[in-house]
């Protein structure tokens, strides 16, 4: 190994010692075969299943798309122009066709180059709305799915920087839109003006415990412009573009029609506003209107929320998760914390449901009480609701049937959400009178759609619960034979009708009509593979155990001509992976991988380079285990290094590779595994890490699954960061990072910093930045470009 890590070193410095300005490259040709593809559309079907809306967009973006105005305020990024969120990904075209047809057709008069987003059926699901993005500006767009025509209902004056800007009233004929105030005030250029003072923030002394967010507000003018991109005023317009006013200019969050259509819920965003949280904590009202926009009553006042207590199942106080009872036409539900949020606190309830009848005359009612923390509630159409409770610590959830003719309740699972093999499944469910979705009861009966995961691989199915009883009887499990079948809904439980989507290892993904008491199926699309020169790419999910006895999986890969029974040549290995904690050994041992899934390579792993003769081993499990009161991080690097060393010996045993040429790959926390792993181990003879947080210090309170901060764990933040130890790796590494990463914890600045610790202390590292990329890459030019950086690294480390 020493010898293979010497020679890896030398072609590494001397591959990059000319390549510091180097313009835009493409992969080789088998990698840019398989990148350079033509997207298949994707899926969009109204409740009834009756219409299927083909949506089409372009398989990547493109640097100009990436290069707009933009501003960054409240957690936000807005284009000021437009008024739209910068980081939309846009559809270009639309196509409609009813699912008994066969052939779709081309939606007509849709707008000139469109920029489509947005899109919702209407009520009657005889229209689909959508926004088109102008150069200008946002407007909204219908298309009647019968005739297959667009038509424009608005100006390109719509206000979509806090996310949609419409919502469809009850009636189908017509919207609620938020539009741009005439004559708002002109956007403030703070780096042309000098400024008139220092910025000054004060703590008061509570504790807190909050991440690391960007893209907040820093200063008086960033406030004012968060004031002016955000303000609204609410209009009602019909399909025929006629505009009533409905609400005065003011920074609208969410609108919401009550079920029956009676009144219109409110929510705006009031100051102060804050510089350290983004602005989903930012002060709140909600009001309920009635239909003219009067006011019926102001429903909840939240405060500016700076201080959090610690841990992942803490909450704010007060009114939290305000939405419409599914299955009443104007009533309200809320969740209040009896704990005062705080998870720490030793007490009998954590949170009380309560009920509060329009119009708000009468005291809210108490519905249910938790134990663990609420954890969300579904309705039926009869007189039941299921309430669940989680609570992180233990990863357990527990759900409840509560029959609301007695108010009582019963317990239907208890268990830990991270064991996939006693998942029960979803309830499936159907749109009421309201158009809103509960859970489908047929007399007694409900239905639950299982993914089917078991130990002996993944069977996914449905089950028939008694309301009354709990007794469950199974109707269905998937049994394909190299096949996959995911279950998307029951369309006629008497009949047996189920809408599945069945795929292959070659066979992209496609939906069928299946009759499960005949077996009939139908396929209702037919798309075609986009990777064909992959398709007779080896492909199985092995299963091995650590050194501890933790039973690990990985989805392995060898190349098509390559001869397994032979094992002449020895393969160089690369394993892509990503860490995830759990609290037990039993879960972090289960299987959730299908060798059937349809092999879909893009940036995300090293799927591409089973087409240029590696070995790969994809989403290979590794798990960090902490169980009763020891944490996962507590053993971090040792359970790391002992998932590396287990994934390499078992591909090793099956006598395809050479285990002096094995690389290891991640994003973001996988990023962070392989520095660590580099660092801590000899198993690899070199690395890649894509934007990634190297110095936990830098994220003092939490990160990914650590709930404990800084100053709780020391010893834990230091030994877990790359950046502590730079003076350990000696391993060629290639480092990545977008170089306008939105995502918290995860800023530029950690890779720019690591790599000048491991410059300065002789390890041979290579950064790459991307132009104008987030936490996820978008452009073509870049992905194409990071293609072929790992590409040339790779084969540089591991075939030279």
């Amino acid at each position: 190994m020493k010898i293979r890590l010497t020679i890896c070193l030398l072609a590494f410095l001397n591959f990059y010692d000319a390549q510091e300005n180097i313009t835009y490259q493409k992969p080789s040709a088998e990698i840019l075969k398989l990148a350079d593809y033509e997207r298949p559309p994707s899926v969009l079907m109204n409740s009834k299943k009756d219409w299927i809306v083909f949506t089409y967009r372009p398989t990547y973006k493109n640097l100009e798309d990436l290069n707009q105005q933009e501003m960054k305020l409240g957690g936000l990024r807005i284009n000021p122009v437009t008024n739209i969120s910068s980081t939309v990904t846009y559809l270009n075209n639309l196509k409609v066709r009813r699912v008994s047809e066969k052939n779709e057709i081309q939606v007509k008069n849709l707008p000139s180059n469109p920029k489509i987003s947005n899109t919702s059926f209407s009520p009657d699901e005889k229209k689909l709305a959508f926004t088109n993005t102008t150069s200008k500006g946002v407007e909204l767009w219908i298309v009647d799915l019968e005739s297959a025509t667009a038509k424009k209902i608005t100006n390109d004056n719509l206000n979509a920087n806090l996310g949609s800007p419409y919502i469809w009233y009850k009636d189908s004929q017509s919207f609620l839109v938020k539009a741009l105030p005439q004559n708002r005030p002109v956007l403030i250029d703070s780096s042309k003006d000098l400024p008139t003072g220092p910025i000054v923030s004060t703590s008061d002394g509570k504790v807190s415990q909050n991440r690391t967010y960007q893209d907040l507000l820093k200063n008086p003018q960033d406030e004012k412009n968060f004031e002016t991109l955000t303000s609204s005023v609410v209009y009602k317009v019909d399909l025929d573009g006629k505009l009533t006013k409905i609400k005065d200019a003011d920074l609208y969050s969410g609108l919401s029609f009550s079920p029956d259509g009676n009144y219109l819920m409110a929510t705006t965003i009031k100051k102060p506003f804050s510089y350290i949280v983004p602005l989903n904590r930012f002060p709140m009202s909600t009001t309920v209107y009635d239909m003219n926009g009067n006011i019926v009553k102001v429903v909840n006042e939240v405060p500016l929320n700076e201080i959090m207590p610690k841990g992942f199942s803490s909450v704010r106080t007060g009114k939290r998760n305000m939405g419409w009872r599914s299955d009443k036409p104007s009533t309200l539900t809320y969740v209040e914390a009896l704990d005062e949020g705080d998870q720490a606190k030793n007490v009998e309830y954590r949170d009380e449901i309560f009920t509060w009848d329009a119009p708000f005359n009468n005291a809210p009612k108490s519905f249910f009480k938790t134990k663990q923390r609420y954890n969300g509630i579904e309705w039926t159409n009869d007189h039941y609701a299921i309430v669940s409770e989680s609570w992180y610590d233990t990863r357990k959830v527990k759900s409840f049937l509560i029959d609301l003719n007695n108010n009582q309740s019963k317990v239907i699972d208890d268990r830990n959400y991270q064991d996939v093999y006693s998942d029960p499944g979803n309830f499936n469910t159907t749109k009421n009178e309201y158009g809103r979705y509960v859970i489908d009861i047929k007399g007694e009966k409900a239905y639950l759609i299982g993914e089917g995961f078991t130990k002996d691989g993944q069977h996914p199915f449905i089950d028939e619960m008694d309301m009354k009883t709990l007794n469950k009887k199974r109707l269905y499990t998937s049994q394909l034979k190299n096949e996959k079948e995911d279950i998307i809904d029951i369309l006629n439980p008497s009949k047996g009708e189920i809408l599945t989507v069945q795929q292959s290892a070659s066979q992209y993904p496609n939906y069928f009509k299946k009759n499960i008491k005949s077996n009939k199926t139908e396929a209702v699309t037919n798309f075609a593979n986009p990777f064909e020169s992959i398709k007779n790419v080896y492909k199985e999910v092995i299963t091995y155990k650590r050194n501890d006895g933790v039973t690990l999986t990985g989805t392995l890969y060898l190349p098509a001509n390559y001869d397994r029974k032979a094992k002449n040549e020895k393969l160089p290995l690369l394993i892509w992976a990503y860490p995830t904690e759990y609290k037990d050994k039993n879960t972090a041992g289960q299987n959730t991988q299908n060798p059937n899934d349809f092999t879909f390579p893009n940036y995300g792993s090293f799927v591409y380079w089973a087409a240029k003769g590696y070995a790969i081993l994809d989403d290979a499990a590794f798990p960090i285990i902490g169980e009763g009161k020891t944490e996962p991080n507590d053993t971090f690097i040792p359970q790391l290094v002992a998932n590396a060393e287990a994934a390499i010996n078992a591909v090793d045993q099956l006598g395809y590779i050479d285990k002096t040429k094995v690389a290891v790959g991640g994003h973001s926390y996988g990023a962070f595994m392989t520095a660590n792993l580099l660092t801590h181990s000899k198993l690899f003879a070199c690395g890649i890490a894509r934007s990634g947080a190297y110095n936990r210090t830098l994220t003092p309170f939490g990160f990914q699954s650590e709930q404990r901060n800084y100053w709780d764990v020391p010893e834990v933040y230091n030994t877990m960061s790359p950046f502590m130890n730079a003076d350990k790796m000696k391993t060629p590494l290639l480092l990545i990072h977008g170089d306008a990463d939105n995502n918290p914890g995860t800023f530029t600045l950690q890779t720019e910093r690591y790599f000048q610790a491991l410059k300065n202390l002789g390890a041979p590292v290579k950064m790459v930045l991307l132009p104008k990329e987030s936490h996820g890459y978008a452009a073509k030019e870049n992905i194409l470009h990071l293609l072929w950086e790992q590409d040339q690294f790779l084969e540089k480390c591991l075939k030279k």
